[in-house]
C-alpha cells in the first residue's frame, strides 16, 4: 500500500457533530516524491515505490552516490527514504509529489514510528509484575523472583521476561482511524496516540485494508 512520511507534532482534541469529543494526534505530512519505482517487469522482483522527505535545511551535505540518485526526481538534499510495498505501481511516476490528499476522512491506515525510549526499567515497570509482598519482613520488593530453575535444565530459559532497556523499538498500529485531512495544511488528524513523542519525530502512513463489516463513524 502506497504511504507518505510525517512529523508527529503533538495531541489535541475535536469535538464531533453529536458533541463528542475525540482525542487525535496531529500529523505534519512533509515534501514526500517519489524516488524510485521497483516492479516485477524489473530486476527488483516486487512492486514498490521509494520515497524521499525532502530536506527543509536548506544546504545539506549529500554524498555523491546519493545526488545521482536524487538527480531523477530533482531533489538536491533528502531527510529520510523509506519504501512501500504496493500492488500496483503504474499510478506513480518518479518525482511526483505525495501529499495528505492521498486520505480520506474515515478511512483506516497503518502508522509505524520508534517508540519512546524510557531507558534501563525493572520488571514491574518493563513487564507489568505484580512485585513482591508488601507486609514486614518481605525482602522481594520490586525484582522479578526466582528466575532459574533446579537441577534440570539449570539454566534460565530463552525469552525470561527480566529487566533491561524498555522502548525505542519499532511499532506498527495496523487500523488507525483518520478523523479528519486538513488539505490546506497538508496534515492529517488520527484516532489516539501514535508512537513515538512529540517534537518532530517521524512516523509512516500508509494505506491498510478497510473494514468489510460495521459501520465507521467518522
Amino acid at each position: 500500500m502506497p504511504g507518505i512520511i510525517a512529523k508527529h507534532i503533538g495531541m489535541t482534541q475535536i469535538f464531533q457533530a453529536d458533541g463528542e469529543v475525540t482525542p487525535v494526534s496531529v500529523l505534519q505530512v512533509g515534501e514526500c516524491r517519489v524516488l524510485q519505482i521497483k516492479s516485477d517487469a524489473k530486476a527488483d522482483g516486487y512492486n514498490a515505490i521509494q520515497v524521499g522527505l525532502v530536506s527543509q535545511k536548506g544546504f545539506k551535505r549529500t554524498t555523491k552516490p546519493l545526488r545521482g540518485h536524487l538527480k531523477g526526481a530533482d531533489v538536491s538534499a533528502i531527510d529520510l527514504i523509506r519504501e512501500f510495498r504496493t500492488g500496483d505501481v503504474s499510478p506513480f511516476e518518479v518525482g511526483q509529489k505525495l501529499d495528505a490528499g492521498m486520505f480520506e476522512d474515515g478511512e483506516f491506515v497503518r502508522i509505524t514510528g520508534i517508540s519512546k525510549g524510557k531507558g534501563f526499567a525493572g520488571v514491574m515497570k518493563r513487564h507489568g509484575f505484580h512485585g513482591g509482598p508488601k507486609s514486614h519482613g518481605s525482602h522481594i520488593g520490586r525484582a522479578p523472583g526466582s528466575i532459574g530453575m533446579s537441577a534440570d535444565p539449570s539454566r534460565v530459559y530463552k525469552g525470561k521476561k527480566l529487566p533491561g532497556r524498555m522502548g525505542g523499538k519499532r511499532v506498527t498500529l495496523s487500523r488507525v482511524r483518520v478523523v479528519k485531512v486538513l488539505n490546506e495544511r497538508n496534515a492529517i488528524l488520527v484516532k489516539g496516540a501514535v508512537p513515538g513523542g512529540v517534537g518532530g519525530r517521524y512516523v509512516l502512513i500508509s494505506k491498510t485494508e478497510q473494514p468489510t463489516k460495521g459501520k465507521v463513524k467518522v
